[in-house]
């Protein structure tokens, strides 16, 4: 069965992950019996460049008329002076809000093979395997009212709204369990119920759902500033944890240093009709152009599109074990070099794609 795929490279290093993305994807059609085709369309920065708009008209109707859609990454500081609504983040925010991805899955694991690349102790890191659930077009990045207003005697203030529906917590906390069923049977719900209202009812309704809908799955909750010591503290107690757009923004980015580089790790943003995975580091406008940014993360991106999009988990095994041997084989870049001999990042595609190869 024929699959088409909408590819969005962004902008700084998104054309170069990207490209090592499509080499693996080349080799699943012409090896493993896949067949997909793709069209390359604009977002971000390079939205704005080409059309005027973040988000142009034609990436609309591309991404909407794909099975899956493949992002690399949007933002730097050549479009930062623009207004708000024309800046490269926008159009992320406008394309989730468009395509109803109201849940993200970020994995954070820890492969044996980098166990010295984090920054905390072996023993602390070794067998990390999260999934960090988060809710992703409502909360406070969505909320209204929001802006800058002048008070009456002269001062300003800026002001966001945090809300939830009850219809929006109990989707988001129904992914988290149906995929604690997959892993470890294990659910953290971090919020902050103490202070925050907002926060205090998603806490009630989790809970409700909970006992109606997944009494078999164990339910635990958490505060945020807690949670984020604990994922130092000791990683090792989480399996699934769900959260709230802006809290689930923060420490999914923690959790992806356990790993010793946020190269390492893929997303996938899913909601009723769509999907898009993308890695979940940004740009990288330092290096971009080099050809030193790490793929690894968007190869793995594919996996998960493979697994949660085009029904073929076989394919997305086959990803992750051509991962696994790379990294077996020494094969690093220089994110994960730990000051040894690093390749570029086409040498990491070049070196993933061999390893799958073998595995046809």
């Amino acid at each position: 069965m024929s699959v088409k795929i909408a590819v969005l490279p962004g902008d700084g290093i998104g054309k170069e992950i990207v490209d090592e993305a499509l080499k693996v994807l080349e080799v699943l059609n012409r090896s493993f019996g896949l067949d997909a085709s793709w069209e390359e369309g604009t977002i971000g920065g390079v939205g704005y460049d080409v059309a005027g708009d973040p988000y142009p008209e034609a990436t609309q109707k591309l991404v909407k008329a794909s099975d899956a859609v493949l992002l690399g990454a949007v933002g730097g500081p050549k479009w930062e002076p623009l207004d708000k609504p024309l800046r490269p983040e926008a159009g992320l925010l406008r394309i989730r809000e468009d395509l109803g991805l109201f849940a993200n899955y970020r994995p954070a694991k820890v492969f044996e093979q980098l166990v010295n690349a984090s920054t905390l102790k072996p023993e602390v890191i070794s067998g990390v395997d999260i999934l960090v659930v988060r809710e992703l077009v409502s909360g406070i990045y969505f909320g209204q009212p929001r802006g800058i207003e002048e008070l009456p005697n002269g001062e300003k203030r800026g002001f966001n709204t945090l809300a939830y529906k009850t219809s929006e917590i109990q989707r988001i906390a129904r992914k988290a369990f149906e995929a604690a069923r997959l892993r470890s049977n294990r659910v953290c719900s971090i919020d902050k119920a103490n202070v925050l209202e907002a926060t205090e009812y998603w806490r009630e309704v989790v809970t409700e759902l909970h006992a109606a809908e997944y009494a078999d799955v164990e339910l635990s909750h958490m505060y945020v500033d807690n949670a984020a010591m604990q994922l130092i503290r000791n990683p090792k107690q989480f399996d699934v944890i769900v959260t709230t757009n802006m809290f689930g923004d923060i420490l999914s980015d923690e959790a992806s240093m356990l790993t010793g580089s946020i190269g390492m790790l893929p997303s996938a943003s899913i909601g009723v009709e769509y999907a898009m995975y993308e890695p979940i580091h940004g740009s990288a406008p330092d290096i971009a152009g080099q050809n030193k940014a790490n793929p690894l993360a968007t190869i793995l991106s594919v996996s998960m599109m493979l697994r949660f999009s085009l029904d073929r988990a076989d394919l997305a095994d086959k990803i992750e074990q051509a991962v696994e041997n790379t990294l077996n084989a020494g094969v690093r870049t220089i994110d994960l070099a730990d000051g040894g001999a690093f390749v570029s990042c086409s040498g990491m595609g070049d070196a993933v794609c061999e390893a799958l190869e073998a595995l046809a």
